[in-house]
């Protein structure tokens, strides 16, 4: 990326603890850290609708901004949505206030899939490379930059469902009822996703994060056939393409919510991607101890602690710390931050971490 000039980077922590590198302390971002808890972001959104902040790099910029201006963070995350795919792939997409976003016109079966276009990623999703490098150039070096994207599977399942769910009834069916054509339509969504996460490094992504959010409707046989297959072509591809254009490879995250600790293991043993994100279930002494030495862990703390009295958000990421080990460790809480989360929480969580 020389041809953008990029400033020099001055906080590596969290690209060092990805490698496994020696840092001075761990390094601590939180998913969801541009978003509603803020009040200047919902500032930003009384002005303009959510997808209408995704597709101007302009607004983008300035919300990723928002918390790393006021706190002490390792990372930012370019503001962007999962489901900027689906859109690019030609399904409607809205985000409607209390209830998330919609797909009214969701695939209802097999013979849908002649309704999705294979973009070109370039073009359709120009904008999100567009917020990359301006964010890489106003973040001054600041801290790195993260890229992300859904895994196939969770697109899936919102391409299907029309929306969140509760159960992915309607989309893990069609596992059951339509098996190749669930294999055909992982397939399309991966391509995206690989041109996608590669043009997100060509624009200035320092890491790149894949949000498997609806690990936990898989067992270990369905996460192994519909996720970890297309996770794997993933890390493999982008590697590749990257490898190809004379690009440095970039460390990759996956967070495969509510996933096993067999399937964890099966991520952890094939080495596809430098972290794996843990939600706020798993034990960080066992994970530590069963997912092996080679592997960098990020999380995991319940995002509902974050209610607890601020001495004691302080103490829980302290023991957080303790119980991961500060060597290829990346604190993070378990899922995203809620709305509703006091400012002074995320002070407490970030003081926990960096004084452990």
């Amino acid at each position: 990326m020389a041809e953008h000039n990029f400033p020099p980077l001055k906080n590596d922590r969290i690209l060092k603890a990805a490698r496994g590198e020696p840092v001075d302390r761990v390094p601590v971002w939180v998913m969801r850290q541009a978003g509603r808890y803020l009040p200047e972001f919902q500032s930003v959104r009384a002005r303009n609708d959510f997808f209408t902040v995704c597709q101007n790099p302009a607004l983008a910029c300035q919300v990723t901004l928002q918390p790393i201006k006021r706190f002490d963070l390792d990372a930012s995350i370019i503001f962007s949505d999962i489901l900027v795919i689906p859109q690019a792939m030609g399904l409607k997409v809205e985000m409607v206030a209390g209830v998330g976003p919609v797909l009214p016109e969701p695939l209802a079966g097999p013979d849908d899939l002649a309704r999705l276009v294979q973009p070109n990623v370039e073009e359709a999703l120009k904008y999100v490379g567009d917020a990359i490098t301006l964010t890489r150039h106003q973040l001054d070096g600041k801290v790195p930059l993260i890229g992300f994207s859904g895994a196939p599977w969770t697109l899936m399942g919102y391409m299907i469902q029309g929306g969140g769910s509760s159960t992915m009834a309607k989309a893990r069916s069609w596992l059951y009822k339509y098996p190749e054509d669930s294999h055909k339509l992982l397939r399309m969504i991966t391509d995206v996703i690989v041109d996608y996460l590669v043009m997100q490094v060509k624009a200035g992504a320092q890491l790149l994060q894949v949000f498997e959010s609806n690990g936990d409707y898989l067992d270990d046989a369905l996460f192994a056939n519909y996720s970890f297959h297309y996770l794997k072509q993933i890390s493999e591809r982008v590697r590749a393409r990257l490898k190809e254009a004379s690009i440095a490879p970039v460390p990759m995250i996956v967070f495969p919510k509510g996933a096993t600790m067999n399937s964890l293991k099966i991520l952890a043993e094939d080495q596809g991607y430098e972290v794996i994100g843990l939600d706020w279930t798993i034990d960080a002494v066992e994970a530590r101890r069963q997912l092996g030495p080679n592997i960098t862990l990020q999380g995991n703390m319940d995002p509902c602690a974050m209610y607890s009295r601020e001495d004691e958000i302080v103490d829980r990421a302290r023991k957080m710390v303790s119980n991961f080990g500060k060597s290829r460790y990346i604190a993070n809480l378990g899922h995203g931050i809620l709305p509703d989360t006091p400012i002074a929480s995320m002070e407490a969580f970030i003081k926990g971490v960096h004084s452990a």
